[in-house]
């Protein structure tokens, strides 16, 4: 076990490794960690990044690849259905609770310089939301949260009014596309991976209430005149360039996440 953030002093175990590839995905996306202690995680996501990659450069590696955020866009807008990787919006900086996303955009930066430089070739994924085998069940990601209801008998309670907009990709597929992008994509680029097929979380719960043998409900009323709030991802470029597909939909995927939790729950 290493700390990214230590990387000089944990890297010594790692002296005789010459890797030709590597895969930097060393950040928790924990929402506890981000709000208890926004420092750490900046820290992590961004100097954990550079000291991965100053590491790599040092080695040789030939290409690797840094897993990112679609955080890094802010807030999108609901007006845009899809956000492409051109798209410039940015969390507020003066906000402490958007320091994953933070430190993920600096965590970029890092990666354009490297890439630039000739140092080491960095391709970039900004990925966004997934489901399958081992997603956590007790975390902040509604997908889970529903899912271990389904398994638990239900039902399957939606806090809000359902109304926010997710997609999700399936873990095979999220393997695929990474793998694509370590070996295939541009270095200095970053391609937004995860579903461009958005279903809202009063719709996620229903069908995985369905799926699932069980009840569901959702506590509040949409408020008329807002918006629903997205989180999607345009994935034409990741589909363009590296011929990238979704190919477990949505019931797929709920059918196999829902099957893999029933064997683990204990």
């Amino acid at each position: 076990t290493a700390d990214v953030t230590q990387w000089s002093a944990s890297a010594s175990a790692l002296a005789a490794v010459s890797p030709t590839h590597l895969i930097h995905a060393a950040t928790p996306a924990s929402a506890s960690l981000n709000a208890e202690a926004p420092i750490r995680m900046a820290t992590i996501a961004a100097e954990g990044t550079r000291q991965v990659l100053s590491w790599a450069a040092s080695r040789g590696v030939a290409r690797s690849l840094l897993t990112s955020s679609g955080a890094i866009y802010g807030r999108q807008p609901a007006e845009l259905p899809a956000m492409p990787e051109s798209y410039a919006g940015a969390p507020d900086p003066l906000d402490s609770s958007q320091a994953y996303a933070e430190g993920k955009r600096l965590a970029e930066n890092y990666a354009a310089a490297f890439s630039a430089s000739g140092q080491l070739p960095v391709t970039v994924a900004r990925c966004f939301a997934f489901a399958g085998p081992l997603l956590p069940l007790d975390a902040h990601f509604a997908f889970g949260n529903f899912v271990r209801d389904a398994v638990a008998g239900g039902p399957i309670v939606v806090q809000g009014d359902g109304t926010p907009l997710r997609s999700y990709l399936y873990a095979t597929d999220l393997v695929v596309w990474l793998l694509h992008l370590l070996v295939r994509g541009r270095a200095g680029r970053a391609y937004n991976v995860g579903s461009s097929r958005a279903v809202s979380i009063r719709d996620l719960a229903r069908q995985i209430a369905e799926l699932g043998g069980c009840d569901y409900r959702v506590l509040r009323e949409p408020v008329e005149g807002v918006a629903p709030a997205r989180y999607v991802p345009d994935t034409t470029l990741a589909q363009r360039e590296l011929g990238l597909q979704e190919r477990v939909l949505l019931r797929e995927s709920i059918t196999r996440t829902l099957s893999w939790a029933r064997r683990a729950s204990p």
